[in-house]
């Protein structure tokens, strides 16, 4: 009997041996596998932002944000208008989405989570999400440029709100739903109303991830080229007129670097470099200084 038990507990022994040496080989492996698609993605974006900078700063000097964009081989020129133009109407499209996003997640997570409204608002949202910025673009052309007959910064800055606002409504519901409910029914057992909890308890332990949303959101609407290629169109000039083409640096980035010309080219990915910079620099204070306060 004592024979049997023993080779029964050896082999049950081996049997968990073979197990944790299939699993350390299977792990090897999966951890092999994510190390190389992690340094494959790693090299190309490397070698992305080492070509940006190489081609970039050769065409960014002082003339750049001081000058018009110019006419083709001219000695003189710059970005002045379209980094004004950039900067005017993300800013306002931000300004216009941000708060609808905020107000429509704060919906969805406190209100809305088994309403047939707040299922179609989630369902509408992915869509937007999901949707190629063109379609956007041209949805706006058809409804107001080809309307009013003129393309125009306002139509520019309501397509770039457009895909601010789905992105801040998933970044606000997906914040407020990991707020601890505890929280929520300590407030409510005080007598608090449920727009106070909101505003003062649920949004503010939030505020650092719907904060970080509408930064992502302000970072993905700077390098939108299709949306205001049918709206705003461009101009060479400086503007600051909303009801009039505007120009901006992704719509002005298009247009010169599949030019024939040199100076256009130089300008093109001094742009390229601008807007790369800035996109990362928005994504490192999201990702790390809004976090780290959460």
């Amino acid at each position: 009997m004592n024979a049997a038990t023993s080779s029964k507990g050896f082999t049950l022994e081996a049997s968990r041996l073979a197990r944790h040496r299939r699993r350390k080989a299977v792990n090897a492996v999966a951890l092999t596998l994510s190390m190389a698609a992690m340094a494959f993605g790693l090299f190309w974006l490397g070698w992305i932002l080492l070509e940006t900078l190489r081609l970039g700063l050769g065409g960014l000097t002082l003339a750049t944000f001081t000058e018009m964009t110019p006419p083709p081989q001219a000695e003189v020129g710059g970005l002045a208008n379209a980094i004004a133009g950039s900067l005017i109407m993300v800013s306002l499209a931000t300004l216009v989405g941000a708060p609808i996003g905020v107000l429509a997640g704060i919906y969805l997570a406190e209100y809305g989570q088994r309403s047939w409204l707040g299922s179609v608002t989630r369902f509408i949202n992915d869509i937007l999400l999901s949707a190629p910025s063109i379609v956007i673009g041209l949805f706006i052309y058809a409804v107001i440029v080809a309307r009013f007959k003129s393309y125009s910064a306002y139509a520019g800055v309501l397509a770039l709100a457009l895909i601010v606002i789905p992105v801040v409504i998933r970044t606000t519901e997906n914040m407020l739903s990991l707020i601890p409910h505890a929280l929520r029914e300590a407030a409510y057992a005080l007598g608090t109303p449920k727009w106070k909890v909101i505003l003062t308890i649920t949004l503010k332990a939030a505020r650092a991830g719907v904060i970080t949303g509408v930064l992502l959101a302000f970072a993905r609407i700077a390098g939108e080229t299709a949306p205001l290629l049918f709206t705003a169109l461009s101009n060479q000039f400086w503007s600051l007129r909303l009801g009039e083409p505007m120009a901006s640096l992704p719509v002005t980035i298009f247009k010169f670097a599949m030019s024939p010309y040199e100076n256009w080219q130089k300008l093109a990915w001094a742009g390229v470099l601008l807007i790369t910079l800035g996109v990362l620099a928005l994504n490192i204070i999201a990702r790390t200084f809004l976090r780290n306060k959460h």
